[in-house]
């Protein structure tokens, strides 16, 4: 089995007292692999815009990398998004995870102006902005011509110094096919389908890249799950909770059915504890058990 990968989820609330960069520097500290947040710009609540916040944590650490958790494609056109990409990444010393979806809070884009996107169209965005970025990234004079966006001759230097993953968050199976025929990784979260699902989805993952002619073995298949720990077992569907043991007997449930990457949302509690119950009660115990 591949080595696991753990990430811990960092809220981009700007209330008074969150810090997202200590607690990305504690998450460091503490062993993680990554840290990710989400895309929502839009909203009542003070927040930070994710790809800056994420910017100013790679800035104050020297290990840990960086993802989106996803990047909603409709709010950034797709060739700026790779030049940020590139950038972000040969500045933190090649350490994000770029990690996209097709974005599904239609109120957000309303309120923005944006346009709504019909389920379709965000799934065809995807794609083509899947296409294009790893096109800017790879050759010069690049153009594409798709449904939803478009480039013309376009350069981008300096080319990534190195293969920057691209992560998709996907459910239905058109998008899912999309990420085994384009991606690096999968992200799905626990809670938008049951459990039970999570295996046959990423067999469409997989045999995707194999109709593809890539290797599916190279594909990371990541959950994103929220957890408590201390909690009632069960009494969530979409938390992961119960003892550090409990938890860690679930998590190599998944890790068996071939999920070798968990971006934890910890809930019930600070942040800052979860994590350190995570990181000296769970993660050892799930890696000696897989």
């Amino acid at each position: 089995m591949s080595t696991l990968q753990f990430g811990l989820g960092i809220p981009a609330s700007a209330a008074p007292g969150r810090d997202p960069v200590a607690l990305a520097r504690r998450a460091e500290e503490l062993g993680f692999d990554f840290i990710s947040t989400s895309d929502h710009p839009a909203g009542g609540e003070p927040s930070y815009e994710a790809w800056t916040m994420l910017s100013w944590i790679a800035a104050a650490t020297s290990r840990i990398a960086v993802a989106p958790r996803v990047l909603g494609v409709p709010y950034r056109h797709p060739a700026m998004v790779a030049k940020m990409a590139e950038t972000l990444d040969r500045l933190s010393g090649g350490r994000l995870i770029l990690g996209l979806g097709g974005g599904y809070s239609d109120a957000e884009f309303r309120a923005f102006g944006l346009g709504v996107p019909s389920p379709r169209e965000k799934i065809d965005g995807l794609a083509e902005a899947v296409s294009i970025i790893r096109g800017l990234w790879s050759g010069p004079a690049f153009s594409f011509a798709g449904t939803r966006y478009r480039t013309e001759a376009a350069d981008l230097e300096p080319k990534p110094a190195h293969h920057i993953p691209v992560w998709l968050g996907t459910f239905g199976p058109r998008a899912l096919a999309v990420t085994g025929r384009l991606a690096d990784g999968w992200i799905p979260s626990l809670g938008y389908n049951p459990p039970e699902q999570l295996p046959a989805m990423r067999d469409q993952v997989l045999a995707a890249a194999r109709a593809a002619g890539r290797d599916p073995a190279q594909l990371t298949c990541a959950l994103n799950l929220q957890v408590r720990l201390g909690g009632p077992t069960g009494a969530d569907p979409g938390v992961l909770s119960g003892s550090p043991g409990q938890v860690a007997e679930r998590l190599a449930g998944f890790a068996r059915a071939g999920f070798t990457a968990f971006n934890f949302l910890p809930q019930g509690g600070p942040i800052e504890d979860q994590a350190e119950r995570l990181a000296h009660g769970v993660l050892p115990a799930l890696t000696a058990a897989v």
